[in-house]
């Protein structure tokens, strides 16, 4: 049995807490400190997601089981959830919902992208200069107009592609080089320098470029908005071996949650729609900093609170129903099995005493 790798689970857990940190700082005031948390954050936690998500993505191929997989773990999730949310959104918080399923909700567009981004990886795993053309199509993904700007998030799914592709080229013999204590050093340097691109954020860009918006929703001439482009993708990218150098590779109670972020991916998102509905957004709004040690503190409650064992167990049956069903036909067969055999036994050992 492959054993579980600490390091990548201390790091899986660590970005899904600042996913609902995230999410909850996008309630806070965009002027305030709350708002440059928010921009440092999303300067490069995402793109460590989706590179550990292509990291962990390299061995996927075109069999029946792993096409299998992709229904039932992340397209039959994505249709419930996305569903769920809506029903959520309609009758807890009185609003009204459009294009269900096709224009997705903020946390379920990963979803989606990893369908996509799994599909193309046998084609990127194997060509050569395949991160190049990843950014190439990242840059061209900002010329989606009219309806395409919204559809499954297509302009996002193609805005991430690069980090998603650099994981799948990234071998673990040449992650070893982030180990030690240079790396380390050299990872916090590096967030220093995106914690000032962050607080300057309103003078070199918009926010909009963080979520790899189309260019016609700029208001950035065509050539800038590219080149501003490059330049996310280069802090990502910066930022998420940073992250890697500087997560601690011993195991823990932290390390064994790592197992659970999808659970607290698809969990999270009712959280943050119900402060927004208890009015979240007015009462921080009067109150930056309350407000900023508010998101953070309930952030990682929530997020360590889904991925608790107890909870984790009974919530992931809901989150991938395919699974719990298939270990129990299992644990059902082996225990078929088990009494057939101690039923043989028995017999024999009658039989042999006669």
């Amino acid at each position: 049995m492959a054993t579980r790798d600490p390091w990548l689970d201390n790091a899986k857990m660590g970005l899904i807490v600042l996913v609902v940190v995230g999410h909850l700082l996008a309630l806070l005031p965009e002027d305030g400190p709350g708002g440059d948390l928010y921009d440092f954050v999303y300067l490069w936690h995402m793109p460590a997601f989706v590179f550990l998500s292509g990291y962990l993505s390299r061995g996927f191929g075109y069999s029946a089981t792993r096409l299998w997989q992709l229904v039932t773990i992340l397209l039959v999730p994505y249709v419930v959830f996305e569903g769920a949310l809506a029903w959520f959104r309609i009758n807890v918080g009185g609003e009204r919902v459009d294009q269900l399923w096709t224009d997705p909700h903020f946390p379920m567009w990963y979803l989606l992208a990893l369908v996509v981004w799994r599909l193309a990886t046998p084609l990127f795993r194997s060509l050569p200069g395949g991160f190049l053309l990843a950014v190439g199509l990242c840059v061209a993904g900002g010329f989606l107009q009219g309806s395409w700007m919204w559809w499954m998030d297509a302009p996002r799914i193609l805005g991430f592609l690069p980090f998603f592709v650099l994981g799948l080229k990234t071998t673990p013999e040449s992650l070893e080089w982030l180990r030690g204590r240079f790396p380390a050093l050299l990872g916090v340097v590096t967030f220093g320098v995106l914690a000032l691109f962050a607080l300057d954020l309103a003078q070199w860009t918009e926010r909009a470029h963080l979520y790899y918006r189309p260019y016609e929703l700029l208001e950035q001439p065509v050539a800038g908005a590219v080149l501003t482009r490059l330049l996310i993708v280069a802090l990502g990218v910066a930022g998420a071996f940073a992250w890697l150098a500087l997560v601690p590779r011993v195991g823990g109670w932290f390390t064994r949650m790592g197992a659970a972020t999808m659970v607290v991916y698809l969990f999270h998102g009712f959280v943050v729609k119900e402060l927004e509905f208890l009015g979240f957004v007015e009462w921080a709004h009067d109150r930056p900093w309350l407000g900023l040690a508010a998101a953070v503190a309930i952030g990682v409650g929530v997020s360590l609170a889904l991925a608790a064992p107890p909870v984790r167990r009974v919530l992931e049956r809901v989150v991938d129903p395919f699974d719990v069903a298939q270990r129990r036909v299992r644990e059902a067969v082996q225990l078929t099995t088990v009494v057939h055999e101690q039923e043989t036994a028995g017999a024999e050992l009658v039989t042999s005493g006669r």
